[in-house]
């Protein structure tokens, strides 16, 4: 997902953006634990988009206050 797409999403929808990519990394490490993994790069994949996502809600938290000063 590009940053552009990212940044027209609301911070609510971000944010279950983010539970649904933690819960794929959790599955991701489970597999990679027991073997199965059929693709181990899309575990820096994930973790690179959850990353995305955190920065561009602590961006908009920023804006936010700035805006209401």
């Amino acid at each position: 997902m590009k940053p552009s797409e990212i940044r027209s999403q609301t911070v609510d929808e971000l944010r279950l953006k983010e539970g649904d990519l933690r819960k794929e990394l959790f599955n991701l490490r489970f597999q990679q634990a027991t073997g199965e993994i059929e693709n181990p790069k899309r575990i820096r994949t994930v973790r690179k988009e959850i990353a995305r996502i955190l920065t561009i809600i602590g961006e908009k938290d920023v804006k936010q206050r700035e805006g209401g000063k």
